[in-house]
């Protein structure tokens, strides 16, 4: 398996930077062009002078987190980048830079990037404009407690974005596990978005949270199968230790009676398809 790679960075550090600080890298993903990212120059920026992500529950720690790449969403990128271009249609949620969505986008497909910080609509933009693409549809998607402040007390910012609505196809998403969901309200939001006959593909670091996860994916009539994709440090690529969680319904997206079934497989090429 090839995993996506980057290229020299160079950051921009100019005086009209707006109170933070940005690179730009080459990202290598095989199957589509090189990408120009924009993101943020490391997890020490923070910018938020109106308390705009504060108030849709989003922390100073958490604040930089949309704006950098993370090794689990060059795996989605490099899956989307081996997925069948057809007339299905695909959400990326927690986007963040939306490098998953940028390879759809550049490869045709219909697809529609979503995410809660403030931030994240901006700096799509400018990424599909340096690398020469036109506009991508993005929706603001809010879930569980990011729609609470850090103190508990009801978000006051009104999202400057439009909120997401009707159904997908694919439905995808990166790191998106990494807070305990007793409640359901991921798998609520995906299954208010879901189509009947639908696929959701997760990548999860090892964040601890799976189980919960699976169990509300089921109560929608989701099977799922997951993938191991543990790596050892190689090419310049760090090691990796994660699954590829893909979950499928077909029908009405009823409860199963029969409750849910997994699958798990190592990380061999062999067993692979484009829609896994």
């Amino acid at each position: 398996m090839v995993f996506c790679t980057r290229a020299a960075q160079i950051a921009l550090l100019t005086p009209s930077s707006p109170g933070y600080l940005t690179k730009q890298e080459s990202i290598t993903v095989l199957g589509v062009d090189d990408l120009l990212i924009r993101s943020l120059l490391d997890k020490n920026q923070f910018h938020d002078p109106l308390d705009e992500a504060l108030n849709l529950g989003i922390s100073s720690a958490a604040w930089p987190l949309f704006g950098l790449l993370w090794p689990s969403g060059m795996h989605l990128a490099e899956r989307m980048a081996r997925r069948p271009v057809t007339e299905e249609r695909i959400l990326e949620i927690g986007c963040g830079l939306g490098l998953a969505s940028l390879v759809a986008h550049r490869r045709g497909a219909q697809v529609t990037a979503s995410d809660c910080h403030p931030l994240a609509h901006s700096f799509l933009d400018e990424n599909t404009r340096i690398n020469g693409l036109m506009p991508m549809p993005y929706c603001h998607g809010l879930w569980g407690t990011a729609a609470l402040r850090e103190d508990g007390l009801p978000v006051l910012t009104q999202a400057h974005d439009s909120p997401l609505t009707g159904v997908f196809d694919l439905i995808v998403g990166s790191d998106i596990l990494y807070e305990r969901d007793d409640a359901g309200t991921l798998a609520q939001f995906i299954g208010e978005h879901a189509a009947p006959h639908s696929e959701i593909w997760v990548i999860d670091p090892n964040r601890g949270n799976r189980a919960a996860f699976h169990k509300h994916m089921a109560l929608l009539g989701f099977v799922m199968h997951e993938q191991v994709l543990d790596h050892a440090e190689h090419d310049g690529i760090g090691a990796y230790k994660g699954r590829m969680l893909t979950y499928t319904r077909q029908g009405n997206g009823s409860r199963i009676k029969s409750g849910m079934t997994s699958k798990t497989f190592r990380n061999d090429p062999s067993r692979l398809s484009p829609r896994t």
